[in-house]
């Protein structure tokens, strides 16, 4: 088993508990590492077999963009649980974060793991 990644995925989204946050987007960043076997991908040279990211990081926005939560914890569950169902990926790692959500701080966030770790 192997780990396919997307690293520094941004959308906009509404999100936070403060009246501002429900006026205005606010900039999210994810990374995902999930467990793929990526062998018979390997052998074929094709995408038929390969954990798509490009399609993964399409639904994962669109996801985002159209949701309205109050927590980036509720957002994550929901994200992970669209993962491991519409890809069958086993394990997953989630992280979202909310850059300048804290003026003293890079960025801010949760990080999740789903599944069992190959």
């Amino acid at each position: 088993m192997n780990i396919v990644y997307i690293k520094g995925l941004r959308a906009q989204a509404i999100i936070g508990i403060h009246d501002w946050e429900r006026e205005n987007r606010q900039e999210l960043v994810i990374d995902l590492e999930m467990a793929s076997d990526t062998s018979r991908a390997a052998a074929r040279d094709t995408i038929g077999f390969a954990l798509d990211y490009a399609d993964v990081s399409q639904r994962v926005i669109a996801q985002v963009e159209g949701s309205q939560f109050q927590l980036i914890e509720t957002l994550a569950e929901t994200l992970a649980a669209m993962i491991t169902r519409d890809y069958s990926v086993r394990w997953l790692r989630l992280r979202l974060s909310k850059p300048g959500a804290v003026a003293e701080a890079d960025e801010v966030g949760v990080e999740i793991e789903s599944g069992v770790r190959p």
